[in-house]
């Protein structure tokens, strides 16, 4: 790695930590100022600032008709908004889930995940397709808003909180600063990051679904870590669950929408890579519902899956001989091994339940 490179590294890590900081700042006092739930906040300002060096590099790529970039980028940003941000997130201290997360986003997080492989079923995210995931969003992003106004007002119980044009002016002006450093730390890191897989000869999609994906990611990472040690729960769990809703809806939508012949879908993306996003949402249910709590050992089990799934991809991609062996131990044992932690997990909660 050159000088340069490891230089745009540094910059871009530098750019993160710091737009994070100021993004959190600004959007948690905001929602306290206008009587709107943090996870509103959460679910739409924070997760969608943050997804916007997805939607960059999503619709460049898809302009550009790299579509195994721009598919490739929605789906790993996808994996690793759950399974390594949560994950890292939960690490640093247990997150607590609010109801209405397990009750409506997590489902719709799952149902957008289906739609997304059911539309690419085909082979190819045209116009049409596009156009419905861009109406998903417009229509979520109304109602969260909507809800969260009558549940801040509900909360507060006629009592308007107090807020002084000064200080919205000067929140506003963190949540933008914030943004932008996020957008432009996150620019200098996929650009050094690609540089140095295209140099190591991976292919367009191995480099969408890791490399760029988590560049990309790296906003959802700091913004949810920094929310997670500032106590901020309902901000790192909304930031993840409502990126991930708006970049299948807004992301994947818009660059299927203004692609010049929409998205090619590669059979490897249909028969593996979507439906690992679409089991990584599912896999969110039952976590969550567990005491409505991300517990730390939950968080190593997610980290762990995600170097299951990198090594996969990288096994893949290089054409191991070790990859038969690798996923058969996969198949055969990690993955029913969880299944069975997560449902006496599961089964315990509602035991206590009733």
């Amino acid at each position: 790695m050159s000088i340069s490179v490891l230089g745009l590294l540094v910059l871009g890590l530098a750019l993160l930590v710091v737009g994070a900081d100021l993004l959190v700042r600004g959007a948690a006092r905001l929602a306290a100022a206008f009587g709107i739930p943090p996870l509103v906040i959460g679910l739409t300002v924070v997760a969608f600032g943050t997804s916007a060096p997805e939607l960059a590099v999503s619709l460049q790529a898809a302009a550009s008709g790299s579509a195994d970039i721009a598919i490739g980028n929605v789906v790993g940003s996808n994996v690793f908004n759950v399974l390594v941000i949560l994950g890292l997130a939960a690490v640093v201290a247990p997150l607590s889930v609010h109801l209405k997360v397990t009750r409506f986003d997590v489902p719709l997080m799952i149902f957008v995940s289906v739609l997304a492989w059911i539309l690419a079923s085909d082979g190819r995210l045209g116009r049409l397709d596009g156009a419905l995931l861009l109406g998903g969003v417009v229509a979520y992003t109304i109602w969260s808003i909507r809800a969260g106004r009558a549940e801040g007002k509900a909360l507060a119980e006629g009592v308007r909180p107090a807020r002084s044009r000064r200080a919205v002016a000067r929140n506003v002006f963190l949540v933008v600063a914030g943004l932008v450093l996020l957008v432009l730390g996150a620019r200098l890191l996929v650009e050094a990051a690609t540089a140095t897989a295209r140099a190591l000869g991976l292919s367009e999609l191995v480099i969408g679904l890791t490399i760029v994906a988590a560049g990309t990611s790296l906003p959802e990472l700091a913004t949810s870590v920094v929310a997670a040690i500032r106590g901020e729960s309902d901000i790192a769990v909304g930031n993840v669950v409502g990126s991930n809703i708006f970049n299948v809806l807004c992301v994947l939508g818009g660059a299927s929408l203004f692609a010049p012949s929409g998205i090619e879908v590669a059979p490897q993306v249909l028969a593996f890579d979507l439906l690992v996003m679409t089991a990584v949402a599912f896999a969110c249910l039952p976590v969550f519902l567990t005491g409505h709590a991300i517990a730390r050992w939950e968080g190593f089990l997610f980290l762990g899956y995600y170097v299951a799934y990198t090594t996969w991809l990288v096994l893949a991609a290089v054409g191991s001989a070790a990859l038969p062996r690798f996923s058969g131990a996969m198949i055969g044992f990690v993955l029913p091994l969880t299944v069975v932690t997560l449902a006496v997990t599961t089964v315990r909660w509602i035991r206590r339940r009733t």
